[in-house]
């Protein structure tokens, strides 16, 4: 089978689309014919080492597809079901063992396709918006890279929670598809100082929680836009990681909280990862939750799709597709 190795750290060149053994499933696993898989900004960090991984390895975090082999002792499965999966490496792959606890079945009125798209960042989305900060009505929030994979997402949940959506984008177009998913007000961070039309629009009291996925360039500035007590949720990196911080800094600027999650710590238990992956299925079959693919290449390309991943020009997934 043909599968994505990376054999050393590196840029998305190290990305090399080569001839592997197919793998044969062991006990409570599923081996899955991966049609998409997710590119996601986890993949970069994987690929250039700034997460572990043991070298050789095939990355991708997030894959949907059908099963086509059952290990010993799988129960809730069967062969040609469709399933999808988030947080299991190997999805750049025509065939992907992925644990069957780890997997849900993808409900008749969804796209394999549109389950892949929504599973990562879908489910990431979900966590933050009703867990790490569970929303209430008329919280205001600041959403950096509103218009993009999470971001999207997590404006429209936010609005499903009653809540007040501050978004930032990087050009006016971003800007305006993100107000089409129903951010309140949209800062275009390239030509605005977000701080400053945040405390324009909040009359100078700040809000309730900055959800920061872009890390580096927007984390100092994010923390000054919370009111006293808010909630910095960090849950990316996309420009780089953020310095060291003093924790006396978060006393001066208001008793702040900061946390750091990662995904894998909110769907650890089976029932969990199925809640929200249901939420996700349900909000989409009734148009509550549009979920965008923008761009897909072929598996052999994902070294193109990883440049374009990074040169911060999407607006919505991208994906890896077979035929």
């Amino acid at each position: 089978m043909k599968a994505i190795r990376v054999h050393e750290f590196g840029p998305p060149e190290v990305l090399k689309y080569e001839d592997v053994p197919r793998p044969e499933p062991g006990p409570g696993e599923l081996l899955v014919r991966v049609e998409a898989s997710g590119v996601n900004f986890v993949d970069v960090y994987h690929r250039t080492g700034q997460y572990d991984a043991d070298l050789p390895f095939t990355p991708g975090m997030e894959g949907a597809g059908e099963v086509v082999a059952l290990g010993l002792d799988v129960e809730g499965f069967q062969t040609r079901d469709r399933v999808a999966y988030a947080m299991h490496l190997g999805a750049y792959a025509e065939y992907a063992m992925v644990p069957a606890d780890e997997a849900v079945l993808i409900p008749q009125g969804i796209e394999t396709r549109m389950a892949a798209a929504v599973m990562l960042q879908g489910m990431t989305a979900h966590y933050l918006s009703h867990s790490t900060h569970r929303l209430e009505e008329h919280d205001v929030v600041l959403i950096h890279a509103a218009a993009g994979g999470v971001g999207s997402l997590l404006v429209q949940m936010a609005k499903l929670r009653g809540a007040h959506v501050i978004g930032t984008a990087s050009t006016e177009e971003k800007a305006r598809r993100a107000g089409q998913l129903g951010a309140d007000e949209m800062i275009p961070y390239s030509e605005v100082d977000f701080q400053e039309k945040v405390a324009e629009i909040t009359a100078g009291e700040g809000v309730d929680v900055v959800f920061d996925g872009v890390g580096a360039a927007t984390f100092r500035k994010g923390l000054d836009c919370l009111r006293t007590r808010g909630t910095m949720v960090l849950f990316g990196q996309a420009s780089g990681a953020v310095e060291p911080l003093d924790p006396q800094v978060l006393k001066a600027k208001g008793s702040l909280y900061l946390t750091r999650p990662s995904l894998s710590h909110y769907v650890a238990e089976r029932e969990e990862l199925e809640q929200r992956a249901s939420d996700l299925f349900r909000w989409m079959e009734k148009g509550l939750l549009e979920v965008r693919v923008d761009r897909t290449f072929p598996l052999e390309e994902a070294t193109v799709a990883h440049r374009y991943l990074e040169g911060r020009k999407t607006q919505g997934k991208v994906l890896l597709v077979q035929a």
